[in-house]
């Protein structure tokens, strides 16, 4: 693997560290990437949900996983950049396979989720561990620390975790995924101050949030202490809705 490559996952890995909170305005393709990159943001992250939306399948696995990468690819040959790959729950792959693509398009993060895409629901949190430290151990043997986000879904509303135990439950498979080599963990969906400073005070990783109109901005997120803050398909439906207003207002008027 290139020196470059190993230099670009090294990077991305300090900016979870670094004294400014690492902003991830996430993309779906190459253009979107090349705004974000010359905005000056120091990495880009993909979305999965504007990705498969982009490519006409449903979030969730619902995209071949060959057509998700060969997207994230051309994402990747765009930028100078850092890039991490949101890869849903490694869409069946097996942990070298799925480091391997990762790194055959130049990627050097990925997100992995907890959400079972074929039985529903959430996965066993030991035998999610036990898949990410195999991820751990084949980007290790490939020689390239490739930074593993570790997505804790037990916010979302078909995890099934009652509401008076999400807090705690994301604590516990934080910490599992943590100790499995994960490098980062992203309680997505987590959505007001208090539960976000317990992950931060708890979970001893950087954490991933998002921001949330009028409850969370990124000044409070700084201030609650956490690492990352990513946004998903936001501005990819936001692009949507600027075209769709644009064709109303010129074409439609």
């Amino acid at each position: 693997m290139t020196t470059d490559v190993k230099a670009c996952a090294v990077q991305l890995r300090e900016l979870h560290h670094a004294d400014e909170m690492l902003v991830l305005p996430n993309v779906w393709d190459a253009a979107s990437a090349k705004i974000m990159a010359e905005a000056g943001f120091p990495a880009v992250a993909t979305t999965s949900a504007a990705i498969a939306a982009m490519l006409g399948h449903p979030d969730g696995e619902g995209a071949p996983w060959q057509e998700m990468f060969a997207a994230a690819g051309r994402i990747a040959r765009a930028v100078a950049v850092p890039v991490t790959v949101d890869a849903e729950a490694g869409y069946g792959l097996q942990p070298r396979e799925l480091v391997d693509r990762l790194l055959e398009i130049g990627a050097v993060g990925c997100n992995l989720e907890d959400t079972d895409h074929r039985a529903g629901g959430l996965a066993d949190a030991g035998a999610q561990a036990e898949r990410l430290a195999a991820v751990r151990a084949a980007a290790d043997e490939a020689g390239v620390p490739i930074v593993v986000n570790a997505r804790v879904d037990v916010f979302l509303p078909g995890a099934g975790v009652p509401e008076e135990e999400r807090v705690a439950e994301a604590v516990r498979r934080g910490r599992h995924y943590l100790e499995a080599g994960a490098d980062c963990v992203y309680p997505i969906g987590v959505g007001n101050e208090r539960d976000i400073a317990t992950l931060v005070a708890e979970v001893p990783a950087p954490i991933n949030a998002n921001t949330r109109p009028d409850v969370l901005d990124l000044a409070k997120l700084r201030e609650l202490g956490v690492a990352r803050v990513s946004y998903g398909p936001r501005f990819y439906r936001q692009a949507l809705a600027g075209l769709q207003a644009a064709v109303r207002q010129e074409l439609l008027a």
